[in-house]
Protein backbone atom coordinates (compact mmCIF):
# COMPACT_ATOMS: atom_id res chain seq x y z
CA UNK A 1 0.00 0.00 0.00
CA UNK A 2 1.90 3.04 -1.00
CA UNK A 3 0.89 6.13 -0.09
CA UNK A 4 0.59 9.91 -2.33
CA UNK A 5 3.37 12.03 -1.80
CA UNK A 6 1.85 15.61 -0.57
CA UNK A 7 1.16 18.13 -2.94
CA UNK A 8 4.03 20.31 -3.93
CA UNK A 9 3.16 24.06 -3.45
CA UNK A 10 5.15 24.68 -6.18
CA UNK A 11 2.29 22.94 -8.42
CA UNK A 12 1.38 24.16 -11.69
CA UNK A 13 -2.16 23.64 -11.30
CA UNK A 14 -3.22 25.74 -8.06
CA UNK A 15 -6.20 24.61 -6.03
CA UNK A 16 -9.42 25.88 -6.24
CA UNK A 17 -10.87 28.45 -3.82
CA UNK A 18 -13.88 28.12 -1.66
CA UNK A 19 -16.73 30.07 -2.89
CA UNK A 20 -16.78 32.31 0.20
CA UNK A 21 -12.94 32.66 -0.50
CA UNK A 22 -13.56 34.22 -3.92
CA UNK A 23 -15.97 36.21 -2.60
CA UNK A 24 -13.80 37.82 0.24
CA UNK A 25 -11.06 38.28 -2.67
CA UNK A 26 -13.36 39.93 -5.02
CA UNK A 27 -14.66 42.30 -2.29
CA UNK A 28 -10.93 42.82 -1.39
CA UNK A 29 -9.97 43.41 -5.08
CA UNK A 30 -12.63 46.11 -5.84
CA UNK A 31 -12.41 47.68 -2.10
CA UNK A 32 -8.37 47.90 -2.50
CA UNK A 33 -8.52 49.18 -5.75
CA UNK A 34 -9.83 52.63 -3.64
CA UNK A 35 -6.79 52.60 -1.61
CA UNK A 36 -4.04 51.14 -3.76
CA UNK A 37 -5.34 52.14 -7.25
CA UNK A 38 -3.82 49.59 -10.15
CA UNK A 39 -1.60 47.90 -7.73
CA UNK A 40 -3.86 46.25 -5.63
CA UNK A 41 -5.92 44.80 -8.42
CA UNK A 42 -3.36 43.40 -10.54
CA UNK A 43 -1.38 41.75 -7.63
CA UNK A 44 -4.60 39.94 -7.00
CA UNK A 45 -5.66 38.76 -11.03
CA UNK A 46 -1.72 37.66 -11.07
CA UNK A 47 -1.72 35.86 -7.80
CA UNK A 48 -5.45 34.41 -8.02
CA UNK A 49 -6.76 34.19 -11.43
CA UNK A 50 -6.63 30.78 -12.02
CA UNK A 51 -8.33 29.60 -8.59
CA UNK A 52 -11.98 30.12 -9.55
CA UNK A 53 -14.23 31.54 -12.16
CA UNK A 54 -15.39 34.12 -9.99
CA UNK A 55 -12.52 35.64 -8.96
CA UNK A 56 -11.10 35.64 -11.96
CA UNK A 57 -13.99 37.52 -13.45
CA UNK A 58 -14.02 40.24 -10.72
CA UNK A 59 -10.07 41.01 -10.32
CA UNK A 60 -9.70 40.85 -14.56
CA UNK A 61 -12.92 43.40 -14.33
CA UNK A 62 -11.34 45.47 -11.59
CA UNK A 63 -8.34 46.21 -13.24
CA UNK A 64 -9.53 46.74 -16.05
CA UNK A 65 -11.92 49.39 -14.77
CA UNK A 66 -8.73 51.09 -12.78
CA UNK A 67 -6.99 51.02 -16.41
CA UNK A 68 -9.75 52.80 -17.71
CA UNK A 69 -10.09 54.89 -14.69
CA UNK A 70 -6.24 56.11 -15.46
CA UNK A 71 -6.46 57.10 -18.73
CA UNK A 72 -9.83 59.12 -18.18
CA UNK A 73 -7.75 60.93 -15.54
CA UNK A 74 -4.32 61.37 -17.67
CA UNK A 75 -6.73 62.86 -20.25
CA UNK A 76 -8.33 65.28 -17.29
CA UNK A 77 -4.55 65.70 -16.23
CA UNK A 78 -3.66 67.08 -19.93
CA UNK A 79 -6.57 68.99 -20.57
CA UNK A 80 -6.66 71.04 -17.11
CA UNK A 81 -4.83 73.97 -18.78
CA UNK A 82 -8.34 74.45 -21.02
CA UNK A 83 -9.60 73.93 -16.85
CA UNK A 84 -12.29 71.46 -18.68
CA UNK A 85 -9.77 69.16 -17.39
CA UNK A 86 -10.14 70.08 -13.71
CA UNK A 87 -14.20 68.90 -14.13
CA UNK A 88 -12.93 65.77 -16.04
CA UNK A 89 -10.71 64.73 -13.07
CA UNK A 90 -13.51 65.72 -10.35
CA UNK A 91 -15.67 63.40 -12.66
CA UNK A 92 -14.01 60.37 -12.97
CA UNK A 93 -13.11 60.49 -9.25
CA UNK A 94 -16.63 60.65 -8.01
CA UNK A 95 -17.55 57.76 -10.59
CA UNK A 96 -14.28 55.58 -9.37
CA UNK A 97 -15.40 55.90 -6.03
CA UNK A 98 -19.34 55.35 -6.56
CA UNK A 99 -18.95 52.32 -9.45
CA UNK A 100 -15.74 50.66 -6.79
CA UNK A 101 -18.56 50.66 -3.89
CA UNK A 102 -21.30 49.17 -6.14
CA UNK A 103 -18.49 46.68 -7.73
CA UNK A 104 -17.77 45.28 -3.88
CA UNK A 105 -21.35 45.47 -3.40
CA UNK A 106 -22.17 42.83 -6.05
CA UNK A 107 -19.27 40.94 -5.30
CA UNK A 108 -20.58 40.48 -1.89
CA UNK A 109 -23.71 39.47 -2.97
CA UNK A 110 -21.82 36.60 -4.66
CA UNK A 111 -23.33 37.91 -8.38
CA UNK A 112 -20.76 38.97 -11.48
CA UNK A 113 -20.41 42.76 -11.96
CA UNK A 114 -18.90 44.61 -15.29
CA UNK A 115 -18.41 48.48 -14.62
CA UNK A 116 -19.76 50.55 -17.29
CA UNK A 117 -17.90 51.92 -20.21
CA UNK A 118 -14.66 50.49 -19.34
CA UNK A 119 -11.88 49.30 -22.00
CA UNK A 120 -11.48 45.48 -22.11
CA UNK A 121 -8.06 44.80 -22.01
CA UNK A 122 -8.27 41.64 -19.95
CA UNK A 123 -10.75 38.87 -20.50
Amino acid sequence: MTQQPPASPHASTPNPMRPEDEKTWAILTHVGGLFIPVIAPLVIYLVLRDRGPFIRHHSATALNFHLTVTIAYLVGLATSWLIVGFFIMAAVAIVFFVLSIMAAISAGRGEFYSYPLTIAFLR
